[in-house]
């Protein structure tokens, strides 16, 4: 399965639901995840429709564009090669300081960290997959771990990096600084 344009793949079709609160689910049209959008806040974040077990493949991913230059949307695939996910609900999983999933960017595929049930949030940690970020931010996850200030692996400590697992390049970068 190749994701690697969006060129003649259909818009995904997304279904508005109200639950009476600031938040308005955008139900995605597979069986994978839901959107959900605080309005308030203007904050997507995205929930599992379903159980993964710990190491399973969530989903398969690729990019819908590239760009040499970081944005608060891309993936960090190498020195010069940042790009945005596709399918286009992945951009809308949030930090978490206590992931739950990981994008494997050698083999494409969004992967279950330890188990996640249905209706639970899915969270990758940021720094895994970009050396320097270009928006850095104050993580409000909530985790026991939490890092505080989210910038990049570049920023971690020597105790933070034994804690989590990080991307071929972020690995690569991580072992020439060292």
């Amino acid at each position: 399965m190749s994701f690697q344009t969006g060129k003649g793949n259909a818009p995904a079709q997304k279904k508005a639901e109200s639950n009476h609160s600031n938040v308005i689910t955008a139900v995605v049209p597979t069986e994978i995840a839901e959107v959900r959008t605080d309005i308030l806040a203007n904050n997507r974040s995205l929930f599992s429709r379903k159980n993964f077990a710990a190491g399973e493949i969530i989903s398969e991913f690729g990019w819908r564009a590239m760009y040499s230059e970081p944005s608060y949307l891309t993936v960090q695939l190498s020195e010069t090669e940042h790009v945005e996910l596709f399918p286009e609900y992945l951009e809308c999983i949030n930090h978490g300081c206590d992931p739950n999933c990981f994008f494997d960017t050698a083999t494409l595929q969004l992967i279950a960290l330890k188990p996640i049930t249905a209706g639970e949030e899915m969270r990758f940690f940021y720094p895994s997959a970009e050396w320097d970020m270009d928006q850095p931010f104050e993580c409000n996850c909530g985790a026991k771990n939490c890092i505080g200030t989210v910038q990049g692996a570049k920023y971690l400590t020597d105790t933070q990096l034994r804690k989590y697992r990080f991307t071929d390049f972020i690995q690569q970068k991580l072992a020439a600084k060292s």
